[in-house]
């Protein structure tokens, strides 16, 4: 039976069944069932590659890589990177990839698919492995993703510009008359928030701003911001700032993991968005944002365009090992205006 015959019977075109045949990554789940079942009803077995006639696949022999959550436990929750990864994978069909997910409890523990070597390169994400982990990963090759813990990492990195995040947050109070501002914040030691927050006032400085910081505990040890904060913490940060002199009336939040919570003690307080305050988040989370009482500016740190680029960097990595130097990449962020996102959710 010819391709032309499976196709008409599938209801596709040639051109599908061919794909199907040859790249069933590339197929639609229910085109490639479809027409599966009409090969497997015709009893239709495809000419072995060698024997075909025409140009042969070009597909590239699947990098497995890993990514290692380090000093977290296995969760749903890290699930995000495999969703990522699924949207840009049918982008670049040559570049195929095979994932595993790693955890490990504490900076010391070495995963064992890592020490045997069972992957070509790993991503590096969360708190900083110790010294001796990383003796043993050796010359395995490895990126870390996102924000650094240290400046003293050697190796290369991917990371949001957490720089920019802070001056552009500042630009934009600024731009919109504010003149005394603060920067909010659960957790200050956390490297993404320390680095953001101090070029937040350093710029808004500049501007000529008056700025107050009002930040909660810090968290050693805590590589994650998962967990989000008690109410009564955001309750303290409010009282804060209120009792600020002169009351900050723009506000930046660094992560907006916790602003659910600190947004509805504000409205506890009495203080209204937009007669009171206005705000703009360092981050944009859908899943967050959208459950919100109100809509503030926000920075999206562009997630997909930072885990393509941590996946392309790691496999120019894996493809040159003798390259010398360490490679840094960040990735700058997009600002999202109120009026922006009540488009994109309309």
């Amino acid at each position: 039976m010819l391709i032309a015959d499976i196709a008409h019977r599938a209801k596709v075109s040639p051109a599908t069944v061919s794909r199907v045949i040859n790249q069933p990554h590339l197929v639609a789940p229910d085109r490639l069932a479809r027409v599966q079942a009409v090969m497997t009803a015709v009893n239709y077995v495809p000419t072995p590659l060698h024997r075909r006639r025409g140009p042969k696949s070009r597909l590239a022999t699947p990098k497995k890589i890993a990514v290692w959550f380090v000093g977290a436990k296995k969760t749903s929750t890290h699930n995000w990177f495999q969703d990522q990864l699924l949207h840009i994978q049918p982008s670049n069909e040559r570049q195929r990839i095979e994932l595993s997910v790693l955890f490990s409890d504490t900076p010391e523990d070495l995963p064992r698919v890592l020490a045997e070597r069972q992957v070509d390169g790993v991503i590096i994400q969360g708190m900083e492995p110790s010294a001796a982990c990383m003796q043993k990963l050796g010359t395995l090759p490895h990126v870390w993703f996102m924000t650094r813990r240290t400046s003293n990492f050697s190796g290369d990195y991917v990371e949001p510009d957490n720089d920019l995040n802070g001056r552009l947050a500042a630009d934009f109070l600024h731009s919109r008359g504010h003149k005394t501002v603060g920067v909010i914040a659960t957790d200050p030691a956390y490297s993404a928030v320390a680095w953001r927050a101090k070029s937040f006032a350093e710029r808004a400085k500049e501007l000529g701003l008056t700025v107050h910081h009002i930040f909660g505990k810090t968290r050693p040890g805590v590589s994650y911001l998962e967990i989000v904060p008690l109410h009564e913490e955001s309750d303290t940060l409010v009282r804060r700032m209120m009792q600020a002199t002169p009351r900050p009336t723009g506000l930046y939040m660094p992560v907006d993991h916790f602003c659910g919570s600190f947004f509805r003690s504000m409205r506890q307080a009495g203080l209204k968005s937009e007669r009171d305050f206005e705000a703009v988040l360092g981050n944009y989370n859908q899943v967050i944002y959208h459950n919100l009482d109100h809509l503030p500016a926000a920075l999206d740190i562009n997630l997909p365009t930072l885990v393509r680029k941590v996946v392309d960097h790691l496999v120019w990595r894996i493809e040159n090992p003798q390259a010398i130097g360490r490679v840094g990449i960040s990735i700058a962020p997009t600002l999202v205006t109120m009026a922006q996102s009540k488009q994109l959710i309309a």
